[in-house]
């Protein structure tokens, strides 16, 4: 592995409180894909972790929870030939998974007043266009 997968800050995923599991994968390798397990689902139990602070663990709980199996959040990688390749894939995709789960949530929109210039000049175009298109009537026609 390539080292610890940061999800955000000093916090990264603890290589301890991984369960990887190897299956064989569909797709490219031609007979090497029948004798190898190159798919990789790695799970991490988002429920007990020590690894987040408790306000992140909250936060992904409530925004993960449709993922969710008992607690414990699965991402799976079969994109690539290698079980290397897709074990890096699949510990990148759980980290960027749980840093989107774990953002704090955006600020609230502050309501804005449109300026009565461009709400005139709104009404002054539509009623514009609206005469347009009632001249392509041909209703004044003799």
């Amino acid at each position: 592995m390539s080292g610890p997968y940061v999800i955000r800050g000093s916090v990264s995923l603890p290589e301890a409180e991984l369960m990887w599991r190897f299956s064989r994968s569909s797709g490219p390798g031609g007979q090497h894909v029948n004798t190898s397990d190159s798919q990789v689902e790695l799970r991490f139990d988002l429920a007990n972790t020590q690894a987040l602070p408790p306000v992140w663990k909250e936060r992904a709980l409530e925004r993960l929870a449709g993922r969710l199996v008992g607690g414990v959040v699965s991402v799976r990688a079969s994109e690539h030939r290698s079980q290397w390749r897709n074990r890096e894939m699949a510990a990148t995709r759980l980290a960027s998974l749980l840093a989107e789960a774990t953002a704090p949530p955006p600020r609230p929109r502050r309501a804005t007043k449109i300026p009565r210039g461009i709400n005139e000049r709104r009404l002054r175009e539509k009623k514009q266009r609206s005469q347009t298109k009632r001249g392509r009537s041909g209703d004044g026609w003799g």
